[in-house]
């Protein structure tokens, strides 16, 4: 295959892939632990990030050692109320409602949960009244599958408001060598645009039905204003309708696979089964994807 061969200069590539979606449940993780065993298996120097910190799910699939665990802090705000007039500057300049204050009871919280690491209540405060302190927010977990290949986990706490820190410690740890697949959260909110503002393409994964047609767009629209390389995998085809394939057809976006509607499929992904393992017939697929992306990444100067 072309991502092999010696002279293509590929196999020491280095390209970070965003495997994303609109919703969840659209089998995003299927592709990116699918794609990640195949380019293990080829020799590849491949990482795997689940940036998925809510619910990170990729190690299911595989085994290794966990080989390091980072606790990910965040600075929040502690306030001196021996030094505080309550004016209430810092709850007005806090865009996440992380600062409670009753002025005529002298009465003023911090909600840590809330608190994103902004700082602009210390900037708002002409009392000095505001210090910081570090509170844990998740861990970055690296688990050793060989030599060349490893997964990187975010896991955000529980009552945690905001994953974006713990997803940006993990996409820090992969650093920039070798294949780098990002196993996007799902939507279109910030943990999806710090993940996908990493990568050097972006797989959207989607279904043939009126949600999935219209999450996707949502994504696309998302990913033009990033000004970023995409393609699109249809999932469970042969379901729903064929408004999917107009409207990519309409835009000119890639479609770089499809994967049928299949109850083995599902039964075997239900299990934490890699259909690429299990079924060998399923990874000249995913070479034959990665291929495509480096192809269409390759196209330097046009989005897509």
């Amino acid at each position: 295959m072309l991502l092999l061969t010696e002279d293509t200069g590929l196999k020491n590539k280095n390209i970070k892939i965003a495997v994303a979606s609109g919703k969840g449940g659209t089998g995003k993780t299927l592709i990116s632990t699918n794609l990640f065993y195949v380019l293990q298996q080829s020799g590849l120097n491949v990482k795997l990030i689940d940036c998925d910190a809510e619910e990170p799910n990729a190690m299911a699939f595989f085994s290794g050692n966990c080989e390091k665990q980072t606790d990910v802090t965040q600075k929040v705000p502690v306030i001196d109320e021996s030094k505080c007039t309550y004016c209430s500057k810092c709850h007005d300049y806090c865009s996440y409602n992380a600062i409670f204050i009753l002025p005529p009871a002298k009465i003023i919280k911090v909600i840590e949960e809330l608190c994103h690491d902004c700082g602009a209540c210390s900037v708002a405060c002409g009392f000095n009244a505001i210090s910081e302190k570090d509170v844990s927010v998740g861990t970055v977990s690296s688990y050793s599958m060989s030599e060349k290949t490893s997964v990187i986990e975010a896991r955000m706490k529980v009552g945690v408001f905001s994953p974006v820190n713990v997803i940006k410690a993990a996409i820090k740890e992969a650093g920039n060598d070798g294949v780098i697949i990002l196993d996007s959260p799902p939507g279109t909110s910030c943990p999806f645009i710090q993940t996908v503002t990493h990568a050097d393409f972006v797989i959207l994964v989607t279904e043939p039905t009126p949600f999935g047609l219209s999450d996707l767009k949502q994504s696309v629209e998302t990913l033009e204003t990033m000004d970023k390389h995409y393609g699109v995998i249809v999932n469970r085809s042969g379901m729903g309708d064929s408004q999917i394939y107009n409207y990519l057809e309409q835009k000119k976006i890639p479609l770089l696979a499809e994967i049928p509607f299949d109850k083995e499929i599902a039964l075997r992904y239900s299990g934490a089964e890699l259909i690429t393992r299990t079924d060998p017939e399923w990874q000249p697929m995913f070479t034959a994807l990665f291929d495509l992306i480096i192809e269409e990444y390759g196209n330097s100067g046009n989005k897509r």
